[in-house]
């Protein structure tokens, strides 16, 4: 099967950030991204996009693997809870010019949260790694 170029996700206009999924499984997801790249990145500041704004990326890699591995609809709003083991190789992606290619892998899944660890690399070089926890409430 080949994958969707984006499935649903809860985040519209200039916050989708990733442009496309190259391979998801059950358990993992892999996804590309151009979007560190443009001037009007909706999460640069002072003309730069910060290396901690990978973890958005990885984020919506998360629901999309959601969307993508649920009953097809768009994976619902969630709250991040926790980010652990975060570690930034690079200080900035503005001035990254690969693709981002940003990884996620479930550690585990429930009806209302997720753990999911994840990478955001340019080529095979890793940029950022951690851990995220997210909540999805009751009632969005």
């Amino acid at each position: 099967m080949t994958p969707p170029i984006m499935p649903q996700v809860p985040h519209a206009g200039a916050m989708r950030l990733l442009d496309r999924v190259i391979a998801h499984d059950a358990d993992r997801i892999l996804c590309a991204a151009m979007s560190h790249r443009d001037p009007a990145n909706p999460l640069r500041r002072d003309g730069m996009l910060p290396a901690v704004c990978g973890v958005e990326y990885a984020l919506q890699a998360m629901a999309a693997h959601g969307a993508l591995t649920g009953d097809g609809a768009a994976q619902p709003p969630g709250y991040l809870a926790s980010l652990r083991g975060v570690s930034l190789q690079v200080a900035r992606l503005d001035d990254v010019a690969a693709e981002l290619r940003v990884e996620a892998r479930a550690l585990s899944r429930a009806a209302r949260g997720f753990v999911y660890e994840f990478r955001v690399l340019a080529g095979d070089v890793p940029l950022i790694s951690g851990q995220a926890a997210i909540i999805i409430p009751e009632n969005p």
